[in-house]
């Protein structure tokens, strides 16, 4: 392929490590974020700043994005100023977000009318696996397209899966994302129990982390928690997010699923008492307080 120019919007926690592997890479890099200084890193890097989205489209040859909510989403790709209005024919436009099937559909459809591809591929594997390049990457989109883009993906993801088509990524993410719950509350449960219980929960890890119960929140959560260290890997209004788009699209299937509906009324008082800005594994905290 011929030098090609990549855009990366949204250089949060997740973010900025996956386009700084990007620029890493060799590829010329142009990035747009709300907070200019979060792009600091990659633009020691070597990566250029555009003071728009609209800036990044009309220059690109594939983008990026990697945003909040899908507010976020919809006002960078929809609009007179959004990414499908401004960007060149033949652009692929690749969302990282962990959005709504339907508006990743929606994107799909309103890009194609403009000869634009769309794919949505959200991740997993928190900051770690960003700052590593070993996140999961589910895709929802063309076989052709993912094609195109699969080397660029691989550059940030270790597992990089097409699911299906427009919104088959999101719907993988949302069942991940249920996984990831469970695991979550069975985690900080077990941490509880076994401080109850008087034993030494540290040392209790060592048994369980490698037993039928392991799980990448028992390994990496838990001794956070343990530590008290509630800095954000992944945020907890975020996440409280995916839960309530799993919810959604639960019920539009007639899906009931209970220990979603749970974990989504717990991260819900988390947000509401003040600790959204924490990481998901500030649910101990919760916990430790008590749930009421």
């Amino acid at each position: 392929m011929a030098q090609r120019t990549i855009g990366f919007i949204g250089l949060g926690v997740m973010g900025a490590p996956m386009a700084g592997h990007i620029r890493a890479s060799g590829e010329r890099l142009l990035v747009y974020s709300r907070t200019k200084s979060k792009a600091q890193l990659v633009l020691d890097a070597g990566a250029e700043w555009r003071d728009s989205p609209k800036r990044i489209a009309q220059e690109c040859d594939v983008i990026f994005t990697m945003v909040g909510y899908p507010k976020d989403v919809e006002e960078i790709y929809f609009g007179s100023d959004g990414l499908i209005e401004n960007a060149r024919s033949g652009t692929i436009l690749v969302d990282f977000t962990t959005s709504r099937p339907d508006l990743a559909v929606r994107i799909y459809e309103s890009a194609k009318v403009r000869g634009l591809s769309a794919i949505d591929a959200p991740v997993s594997g928190g900051d770690i696996g960003a700052k590593n390049a070993t996140l999961t990457i589910m895709v929802g989109g063309e076989e052709e397209t993912f094609q195109k883009v699969k080397p660029l993906l691989e550059i940030v993801g270790r597992t990089v899966i097409l699911q299906g088509g427009p919104g088959a990524g999101q719907h993988t993410k949302m069942a991940n994302q249920i996984v990831v719950a469970g695991n979550l509350l069975g985690t900080v449960e077990a941490l509880i129990y076994a401080k109850n219980a008087g034993l030494d929960p540290k040392h209790a890890l060592l048994s369980i982390v490698n037993g039928a119960a392991q799980s990448w929140q028992l390994s990496n959560n838990a001794p956070r928690m343990l530590e008290r260290n509630f800095d954000p890997g992944f945020y907890s209004k975020h996440f409280l997010k995916d839960l309530r788009i799993a919810l959604d699209s639960a019920h539009a299937m007639h899906v009931e699923l209970p220990m979603l509906t749970l974990s989504e009324r717990l991260f819900a008082k988390m947000v509401n008492d003040g600790m959204g800005e924490l990481g998901t594994q500030a649910i101990y905290l919760l916990y430790e307080r008590g749930l009421a």
